[in-house]
């Protein structure tokens, strides 16, 4: 076996690699092409690379296309550039502004990882003749010891603050055979210094942002660009019912926000919930954020076996925030699909995020798989408000399972 676990020389292997024209990618390329594996550097324009260029922290566009090139030039591989423009804007683009608009809490990153670099690319890695793709991503690749030939497992990365499993739990099985990241094992200071190593000039460039398709950081101004007519103003209302000001749209707030909403209180409070078919922004405490349970979209597995429906539930670690390690959790399958089980709250649960879901808390954890927060249940109960804007009653502060 080489070092990619395929039994093949080097030389004989051939290897797309996804080049960003950031550091980790570069070195991921410079790393194999050392080791004298079949290197075909690729890279994605993915959205109007002007509004891209000499910008920190951008990714698949304008300066970093002119990286990844160069650094392609310095390794010698063969490297293309694929316009993927349009297939991004509808895959991706196009979504997180409709997510938005249902006072949801998209993560594009994952939408991309899952419609365009993990299903389109590889298409294109396969008609290359490419026995493996290779991404900078810090996760790691791994056989599962004891399945069939050829399964692997998803594992986090051995450095927990750069580890990005929550974005990347949508791969499947099939994609997991082909795919390969070999900096799951590293971190980013030795990430660095092999890029100092191989002589690339990109070696302390910023890392890109989550976002890349928003220049100035601002969500609310690629949304409303894309749907003018659809951003309808509301008020901003507490839960027990009064009216504590107006918004000009709910796509400039988040659950959890407590900054920037725009009303005079004496308490601090926080956006518990966002009610789109009313363009209401419910406000509330901070213990009104605590959510004890979570129901799931499109779940998608690469564990082991699935707890039965209606059984006993499986012990598990889920993640809601990329920023956050995984907490201990129950899964369920019920009639009306996945739901997992909190027995510590989580607080600024949101529908849109991605729960993903571990084996364990452990650092080198598996990842089991995952899915779309469909709707949440408060750990407490509190008032909300209703559909009328004249009538509240007693409710779940958060959407109930």
């Amino acid at each position: 076996m080489n070092s990619l676990d395929l039994p093949k020389e080097p030389r004989d292997t051939r290897v797309v690699v996804a080049m960003s024209g950031g550091v980790d990618s570069s070195v991921v390329a410079a790393m194999l092409a050392r080791e004298g594996y079949d290197v075909i550097g690729i890279t994605l324009q993915l959205y109007d690379h002007g509004e891209a260029i000499h910008r920190k922290g951008a990714c698949c566009a304008g300066q970093d296309i002119h990286d990844a090139r160069r650094v392609a030039e310095r390794i010698g591989i063969p490297h293309y550039v694929l316009d993927y423009e349009s297939r991004f804007r509808d895959a991706v683009i196009e979504r997180f502004a409709d997510s938005y608009l249902n006072g949801e809490t998209p993560i594009p990153c994952v939408e991309c990882n899952r419609s365009i670099k993990f299903t389109e690319l590889l298409d294109t890695a396969r008609d290359l003749g490419a026995d493996v793709l290779a991404t900078g991503h810090y996760v790691a690749s791994r056989p599962v010891p004891g399945a069939q030939q050829g399964a692997r497992g998803l594992y986090r990365a051995a450095d927990p603050d750069r580890d990005q499993s929550y974005f990347l739990y949508a791969t499947t099985a099939e994609q997991l055979s082909i795919l390969r990241f070999p900096l799951g094992d590293l971190n980013k200071t030795q990430t660095r210094a092999l890029a100092r190593e191989f002589g690339l000039d990109i070696a302390d460039k910023h890392d890109s942002q989550d976002i890349c398709f928003v220049p100035n950081g601002r969500y609310a101004d690629i949304i409303e660009r894309l749907r003018p007519k659809a951003v309808q103003p509301g008020d901003i209302v507490h839960a027990d019912g009064r009216v504590m000001g107006q918004h000009n749209g709910i796509i400039h707030f988040t659950v959890g926000q407590r900054k920037g909403l725009g009303i005079a209180t004496g308490e601090p409070l926080y956006v518990v919930r966002l009610d789109a078919d009313n363009a209401r922004v419910i406000v509330g405490p901070r213990d009104m954020l605590a959510t004890s349970a979570m129901s799931l979209a499109d779940l998608n597995w690469i564990g082991d076996e699935m707890p039965d429906a209606n059984g006993t539930p499986l012990e598990v670690a889920v993640r809601v925030r990329s920023t956050r390690q995984p907490h201990p959790a129950f899964l369920r399958i019920t009639a009306d699909g996945p739901v997992v089980e909190l027995p510590v709250a989580e607080l600024g649960v949101a529908p849109g995020q991605a729960c993903v879901i571990y084996e364990s808390t452990d650092i080198r954890s598996r990842i089991l798989g995952g899915g779309t927060i469909r709707a949440t249940t408060s750990a407490l109960r509190q008032a909300a408000v209703s559909p009328r804007k004249d009538c509240f009653t007693p409710a779940i502060a958060t959407e109930t399972l």
